[in-house]
C-alpha cells in the first residue's frame, strides 16, 4: 500500500468501510456506483460509471487487497472500498511474448489453468485466482496448443469458495 495511505490508517484507524460504492467487471474495468445506481438494480446488470482516470486507476491497483474473509477492496485512505466482483478478484491480460499481466499492471507467474463449463478459462497465479480476459484467448489458445498450458476442469460455482473469494462482501 501507498505510504499516504499507510499514514491515514494511523491517524484515522475507525473509519467506517465502504460496501457497494465500486465494482470490478470480467473485463478488468473499475466502476463507481453512486446511491442512484445501487438502487437501480444489482452489478453487474446497471454498472454504473467507469472509472478512466490513469492515476486514479493506479492508485487503485496499488492499494487492492483482500481480508481475512476473501473481501476485496480498495484502501483509499484510511477508508477500506469493498468491491463488487463480476467474476473474480483479478483479470489477466497476455502479453505477446507470454507474459501475464493482472488488471492492475502487475506481471505474474502462473501456477496453474482452468477451463470451466461455459469455456471461460482462469489462471491461479502467484498474486491469486482471475480469469483471462475475452480479448486474449487468442493468446491463450497458442499457450495450450504450445504446451506451455494444460486446463484442469472446474465448475464456475465453487471458484469463490476453492479460492477464497467473495463476489458481493458485506458487512
Amino acid at each position: 500500500m501507498d505510504d499516504i495511505v499507510q499514514a491515514a490508517l494511523k491517524k484515522w484507524p475507525n473509519v467506517p468501510h465502504c460496501y457497494g460504492w465500486l465494482a470490478l467487471d470480467a473485463r478488468g474495468d473499475w466502476y463507481m456506483r453512486d446511491e442512484r445506481i445501487q438502487q437501480a438494480g444489482p452489478f453487474p446488470r446497471v454498472k454504473g460509471s467507469r472509472i478512466d482516470h490513469d492515476k486514479l486507476l493506479s492508485f487503485i491497483g496499488r492499494n487492492y487487497d483482500s481480508d481475512e474473509r476473501g473481501a476485496w477492496f480498495f484502501q483509499n485512505g484510511p477508508q477500506r472500498v469493498y468491491v463488487e466482483l463480476e467474476c473474480t478478484p483479478w483479470v489477466w491480460r497476455l502479453q505477446p511474448d507470454g507474459r501475464v499481466q493482472s488488471h492492475t499492471g502487475r506481471d505474474v507467474r502462473v501456477e496453474s489453468v482452468w477451463l470451466d463449463e461455459t469455456g471461460h478459462l482462469y489462471l491461479l497465479a502467484d498474486l491469486g485466482f482471475g480469469l483471462v480476459h475475452t480479448q486474449d484467448m487468442g493468446l491463450a489458445a497458442e499457450a495450450v496448443e504450445a504446451g506451455r498450458w494444460a486446463p484442469q476442469d472446474c465448475l464456475a460455482a465453487k471458484l469463490p469458495a476453492l479460492y477464497r473469494f467473495q463476489r458481493r462482501p458485506h458487512a
